[in-house]
């Protein structure tokens, strides 16, 4: 039983609270009972399990926590065994969403309809705190890669400006550009892909969120996917 905050395994969990941290150490960790066992039973081991009241005392566990209400069990992944990019007929490749609970949705999303993601090294960190919760256990099974791995054909998503999207004949296999809600896509990032392409709207919304229209892209290919295979 642990019984100090100063003991290793606690120091090591304060750490991981760093993205620069888990950058170097290859590590993460991951709060609660339902975000652990989807890691268990994707297949990963960890490399730490604590659990309140076993192997730690809960006060100190509680004070190595990012919840505003601590969770009872915690545990320490490698990042190496997270699902690489491969084979997915869908992509959703961002373009610096900074935003945790955006990356974290559109990664539950992915999951959702089986695709995959693909980051710049401006987006947020999806084995940060606030990414693993939005993404609801998703980190633990879709596969994560670079932007630039991102296959063709690209369809960019703007918000103004682009052919309707339920007029492009969305491929058997695609990928989908999203740009931060802010900025979006710079236009050399949009005019580099097949297709720049609009989600319309009818009311007086200025914009979509971000993950709303990642994951509207994402049925709008699935619902064209059935089409092909019904006709």
């Amino acid at each position: 039983m642990i019984t100090s905050a100063a003991n290793p395994r606690l120091k090591l969990v304060r750490r991981l609270h760093g993205r620069r941290q888990r950058q170097r150490l290859g590590l993460f960790a991951v709060e609660g009972e339902d975000l652990v066992a989807a890691g268990l039973a994707a297949g990963l081991e960890p490399v730490d399990v604590l659990t309140a009241g076993r192997d730690v005392e809960a006060e100190l566990l509680a004070g190595v926590s990012e919840l505003a209400h601590p969770s009872r069990v915690v545990a320490v992944f490698r990042v190496a065994d997270l699902p690489r990019l491969g084979e997915r007929p869908a992509t959703l490749a961002l373009w610096h969403v900074a935003d945790p609970g955006n990356v974290g949705t559109l990664l539950r999303s992915a999951d959702a309809f089986g695709a995959a993601i693909c980051l710049t090294s401006g987006c947020a960190d999806p084995t940060g705190a606030k990414a693993l919760r939005a993404s609801m256990g998703a980190v633990f099974r879709v596969p994560i890669g670079r932007f630039g791995e991102a296959p063709s054909p690209r369809i960019a998503l703007v918000a103004h400006g682009g052919r309707p999207l339920t007029e492009i004949a969305v491929a058997e296999r695609v990928t989908f550009v999203l740009g931060a809600e802010r900025g979006g896509l710079p236009k050399d990032v949009a005019s580099a892909c097949d297709h720049v392409a609009t989600i319309p709207v009818e009311g007086e919304a200025e914009s979509l969120n971000v993950a709303m229209a990642g994951t509207i892209a994402l049925w709008e290919w699935a619902r064209c996917r059935r089409s092909r295979c019904e006709s």
